[in-house]
């Protein structure tokens, strides 16, 4: 039985069209049959045929071309080092004219086999010589099928890689199916030409759309050598592997030769190969074809290497080929040696194929765009219900959305095909991307309805994408389940600009508040058994001494005689000025020290958190159970966003970060005056695995088909309201130097973008290019004096007529907002979301009105009703001003003491005369400076109704002395955020809640009532 040709596995792609030149002259004239042969052509041949100088044919009655001298000598290690050199100043000219590019070839080993790693080497060495960037990945024998898939996987999404080869065979202890192996190899990078479809493409003559296997494109460019034209010659191939016969063949079919194709059960072998012009040999029988059967002026290709005994070998064998050479010498016109022949083009074809496929690459490649498929909107008037329009457009699958936006298969986990989790490792592959550009989504001071920055940030990124073609990534918060059942129904966007799902955005999406809730109440849970540990240890021990060596025994217990302390409890020592690893070396006094934390209740800052509307948690009494010992105290719950948890996750830069964050966190102070942390109440590690998955920024998509994190929702007010550090990084990296990213800061600029730029761009040190300042005629008309707006009544008449005097009066808002936001050195360009009351007059009143008092540009959207086209026009003014210059700048030195800080927000910032701080305030501000807090940023807690404490003062208000109540920390977060009036952070429900409408369909299982 034939063999595959041992020296390799690789492929190629064949370059030439089908057809060859005709013979050159000097050539006796061919018919079918009859080959010509070269006479005194020596030096025509001298790239590859060497041998005697002159060759005598003489053509014979029979058509035959008998030869009167010894086969000239194809030499393959002379064609391929010239291949190879032209390859080299190909690969110098792609570097040249794209810095940084290199062509990629890897290759994928299973085992260990000597003649793998000599094939393989030889291979490494080529591409070194040529400036290919090879790669070499060895699995062990232990490899299995799954993991040898998975390693396919990832070189077939590796951009650096244009081609692989599965090195064959698969030395492996496992079964593995070689078939399933190789074909899941992409057909872009199958330059080993070896995978069903580019066997198919080669069969059907699609010689140009696929890569050829490597010894056939080799053996071919020998042929071609020789000057003999193919066409029309009477091709014969012994042999029919996958790897070099059966390709064979169809190589020389496409070239137009008739071709045989003879194997081990052919009947009277010798009489069809002495039929053949052009002989291909590949059986991996040693010596096989005889000389006498070769016909007389023939080509002999021999692809085998094959070793016999022979005893004056130093190492008791030699090679030979599939052909009795040195008998068919005398009769070929043209042979192979072996080795030296084939083997070396085999090589040199494998460099060739890797070259095409990265030109290949380069000619679809285009740097910093994705290839992306969009969505098309089926726009209705008048507009439907978001949840209608939600489930009007199907969304593409995940994971192929992750594919185009450029994402590796192992960096994304799927939840089922409509959200996924993206791995924090895509940051590290991207991390030497350029950046693209940062854009920030505000408005102005609310009306209770709001002003619509959700919906036009997700207008504005369709606009750049599916209708400017930009790469876009959105980058919102997580929205709380608490609202979503009480009074808001939803918080996707809205209208024709919405993330959709709009279910899966609203309803778990993937746990990561379920996940914060579940850290967060460990906290509280331990703060509280700490205490009653610490206070009811034992009643018999009436010693002060013996009472806290039990309680150390208990935390440091002795487990099979030897005591030792967790790595938490080592960091605790050393947070002590301990130094000692051993819990037997501590003296009394250390004892004391490690073991009582000595929590004073009063101090508590932490409380227990849930995602539900639930006033009656607003304030409660815990530790009423008898077995508590009568140790009860009042405390409190918060709705899940609310914690500081969700403010690290928010602002972490990395999951050590986030680690240290959390074991930062302080949650109450001692009877001393010290702050106690997580990390004392040893509870940090394990905050961090509940949270190891809440790290991963959620991947969803717009109606339109653009990528969208949904990532971190924390408080816009007790904390600064912005989606994670993370989502927008990776964003970043993603969509490149000529990209966009547009995320959101909740409430006005006032609030969510001062918090912003103080405190998320100063922990990520991302600087932002452009200011989307969203306003409303309905807004501006309030803040102009207009009637009082509230959520769940109808409008009052000012607000659907036109009313050009309002909406100037109130225009005071949106210039204060302007400056705010130049203050920051940032480019602003107003988006002023029109609604169907609204007349062109007011909304071209407020256009101009914004561009004479700074605004870069101000333009009319109308996203809401017609998706990324209503943002058009806002689309390219971010575009403009993205390219303007800006001069980024924080607004206040951390060093300064916390009152300035305040009094520089307030001031700059709202425009208030001064600020006050209470008694409590100052307090607290003295207690966090002297435990070291003091160089916080800060993170005002006051109404979004008012630029001012006072909800009830609109417009501009001046004149006013900015109250500061109380100051807490946040240390873990990092940052103080002082309270202005009281703050709520538990929501209650309506009288008549939102779920009343929601259900679910049995039949469908589709989510009925959002809105």
């Amino acid at each position: 039985m034939e063999a595959p040709h041992q020296s390799d596995s690789a492929g190629g792609r064949e370059e030439a069209a089908p057809g060859q030149p005709c013979a050159p002259p000097g050539a006796v004239a061919s018919s079918p049959g009859v080959v010509a042969k070269h006479v005194g052509c020596a030096g025509q041949r001298a790239s590859g045929a060497t041998g005697s100088s002159v060759s005598v044919v003489s053509i014979v009655g029979s058509g035959l071309i008998k030869a009167m001298a010894p086969a000239e000598i194809l030499n393959g290690k002379v064609v391929s080092a010239q291949i190879r050199e032209r390859l080299k100043n190909q690969v110098t000219q792609m570097k040249e004219q794209i810095p940084g590019f290199i062509p990629g070839l890897a290759i994928l080993q299973v085992g260990d086999r000597d003649d793998s790693n000599l094939y393989i080497n030889v291979k490494l060495k080529a591409a070194e010589e040529i400036g290919i960037k090879a790669t070499h990945i060895k699995l062990p024998r232990t490899a299995t099928e799954s993991e040898v898939l998975r390693y396919v996987t990832l070189l077939n999404e590796d951009l650096t890689v244009h081609g692989f080869i599965v090195q064959l065979p698969l030395d492996s202890e496992n079964p593995i199916n070689t078939e399933a192996v190789v074909n899941a190899i992409v057909p872009e990078k199958d330059v080993d030409g070896l995978t069903s479809i580019s066997a198919g493409k080669l069969a059907r003559g699609d010689l140009h759309d696929c890569f050829i296997p490597c010894t056939p494109k080799g053996c071919l460019e020998l042929i071609k050598e020789t000057g003999v034209q193919i066409a029309g010659s009477h091709a014969v191939v012994v042999g029919r592997s996958k790897i070099v016969g059966a390709p064979m063949h169809d190589l020389l079919l496409w070239n137009h030769a008739t071709v045989t194709t003879c194997h081990s059960k052919t009947a009277n072998l010798g009489e069809e190969v002495n039929k053949g012009d052009i002989l291909v040999v590949a059986t991996g029988q040693p010596e096989m074809v005889k000389g006498e059967w070769i016909k007389p002026g023939a080509i002999v290709i021999d692809c085998g290497i094959n070793y016999i005994p022979d005893d004056t070998k130093p190492n008791g064998r030699k090679v030979v080929g599939d052909v009795a050479y040195n008998e068919a010498k005398e009769r070929a016109g043209f042979i192979t040696p072996v080795p030296g022949g084939v083997g070396p083009m085999t090589v040199a074809m494998l460099m060739q194929s890797t070259v095409e496929s990265a030109k290949r690459f380069l000619e679809k490649f285009k740097p910093g765009k994705w290839t992306i498929r969009y969505n098309s909107l089926n726009l209705k008037t008048p507009v439907p219900s978001d949840i209608d329009i939600s489930r009007s457009c199907k969304p593409k699958s995940i994971g192929s959305l992750a594919r185009e936006i450029g994402l590796l298969s192992e960096e994304v986990e799927l939840y089922g095909e409509t959200k996924a989790k993206v791995l924090l490792s895509a940051l590290e592959r991207l991390k030497h991307q350029p950046d693209g550009k940062y854009v920030v989504v505000t408005g102005i001071t609310p009306t209770p309805l709001g002003e619509g920055k959700s919906t036009t940030t997700i207008g504005l990124v369709q606009a750049l994408g599916a209708h400017l073609y930009q790469n876009v990534f959105a980058c919102v918060r997580q929205p709380s389940q608490g609202p979503t059942f009480g009074i808001k129904g939803g918080a996707a966007g809205g209208g024709y600009s919405q993330v959709i799902p709009m279910e899966e955005f609203n309803l778990h999406l993937t746990g990561d508040i379920h996940a914060i809730t579940a850290a967060n109440n460990l906290v509280a849970a331990a703060i509280d058994a700490r205490m009653f540990h610490e206070l009811t240890q034992t009643d018999k021990v009436a010693l002060f001494l013996l009472f806290f060596k039990a309680l150390f025994n208990r935390l440091v217990p002795s487990v099979n005689g030897v005591r030792k302390f967790s790595d938490i409890q080592i960091r605790r020592l050393r947070r002590l000025g301990i130094e000692k690893t051993d819990p037997n070396t501590l003296t009394d006094e250390e004892i004391n020290r490690f073991a009582r934390l000595d929590i004073d209740p009063e101090t508590i800052t932490w409380q227990r958190v849930l995602d539900t509307n639930d006033r009656f948690l607003r304030k409660i009494t815990i530790g009423q159970s008898p077995t508590e010992k009568g140790h009860t105290r009042t405390a409190q719950f918060d709705i899940s966003v609310a914690s500081e948890i969700m403010a690290v996750l928010a602002l972490t830069g990395s999951l050590e970060d986030m680690r240290e964050r959390l074991s930062k966190m302080v949650v109450a102070s001692s009877k001393k005056g010290e702050p106690i942390s997580t990390e004392d109440l040893g509870v940090s590690g394990a905050l961090t695995v509940l949270m190891k998955d809440a790290i991963k920024p959620n991947l969803m998509q717009t109606l339109e088909g653009t990528p969208v994190f949904v990532h971190a929702g924390p408080f816009a007010n007790i904390a600064h309201g912005n989606s994670s550090i993370i989502a927008d990084r990776i964003a970043l990296k993603l969509v490149g130097p000529e990209g966009f990213v547009v995320t959101e800061a909740g409430f006005g600029a006032d609030i969510g973008m001062e918090k912003f730029f103080n405190i998320k761009c100063r922990y990520s040190g991302l600087r932002p290019h452009v200011v989307v300042l969203v306003a409303t005629v309905r807004a501006l008309k309030m803040h102009g004096g207009g009637p009082t707006v509230t959520a769940g009544l109808p409008l009052p008449k000012a607000y659907i007529e036109e009313n050009l005097e309002l909406v100037e009066k109130g225009f005071s808002n949106l210039k204060k907002q302007i400056e705010n936001a130049r203050m920051f050195g940032v480019p602003v360009v107003v988006a002023v979301n029109a609604f169907k009351t609204d007349t062109e007059a007011e909304l071209d009143l407020v256009s101009r009105l914004a561009k004479e008092h700074g605004a870069f540009d101000a333009v009319k959207c109308t996203h809401w009703a017609e998706g990324g086209k209503g943002a058009l026009a806002l689309a390219q003014a971010v575009q403009r001003a993205a390219q303007a210059p800006s001069s980024f700048q924080l607004l206040y030195d951390l060093k300064l003491p916390v009152e300035d800080k305040i009094r520089i927000i307030a001031q700059k910032i709202y425009g208030a005369d001064d600020i006050e701080l209470l008694p409590e305030a100052q307090h607290k501000a003295d207690v966090y400076t002297k435990q070291g807090f003091g160089n916080l940023p800060i993170c005002m807690a006051k109404t979004h109704l008012s630029l001012s404490h006072n909800p009830e003062q609109k417009g501009v208000p001046t004149g006013f002395v900015l109250p500061i109540r109380d100051i807490r920390a946040s240390v873990g977060a990092g940052f103080l955020y002082p309270l202005v009036g009281t703050m709520s952070t538990m929501p209650g429900l309506p009288t008549r809640p939102c779920f009343y409408d929601i259900d679910l369909d049995p039949e469908t299982e589709q989510v009925n009532g959002l809105f």
